[in-house]
């Protein structure tokens, strides 16, 4: 029915940076592929005519939407509760040491958070439904 069991997604800040944006998506995607493994992800070895190797691509699609902080987070909820793993990256995380940037996390409340993107990994179908009304990143 779908194309692979599962589903990659992130959903990210429409309003933050450019830089600032990749380099929470790729703190999201370096942890958060390293938790769900290769296997899950379905990552496979590219090779061209010359016999380069392009190794670690995942074979599924990765869908890049956007939505503002507060939508990322009503996002982050409904995926918790509907057990899909995910990974998210707030404002807190980009400043400083990542001593400090801990520290700060832990003394902001989530409603004073800026939710820079969320990344989530689960069942096709269900995942799709929850993120069916977020545009694609342009």
């Amino acid at each position: 029915m779908y194309p692979f069991e599962n589903k990659l997604v992130a959903v990210m800040n429409k309003s933050i940076e450019p830089g600032k944006i990749m380099n929470a998506l790729a703190h999201m995607c370096i942890g958060f592929g390293a938790e769900l493994g290769s296997k899950a992800l379905e990552l496979v070895d590219y090779q061209d005519k010359s016999n380069n190797i392009y190794p670690a691509i995942s074979k599924m699609p990765f869908i890049i939407l956007s939505a503002n902080s507060n939508k990322i987070n009503a996002l982050r909820k409904s995926v918790i509760d509907a057990q899909i793993q995910y990974s998210i990256f707030t404002d807190t995380m980009t400043v400083g040491s990542y001593q400090e940037q801990l520290e700060r996390t832990l003394q902001t409340t989530e409603e004073a958070l800026v939710y820079m993107g969320i990344v989530c990994f689960g069942e096709w179908g269900k995942l799709s439904e929850l993120t069916k009304k977020f545009s694609l990143w342009k």
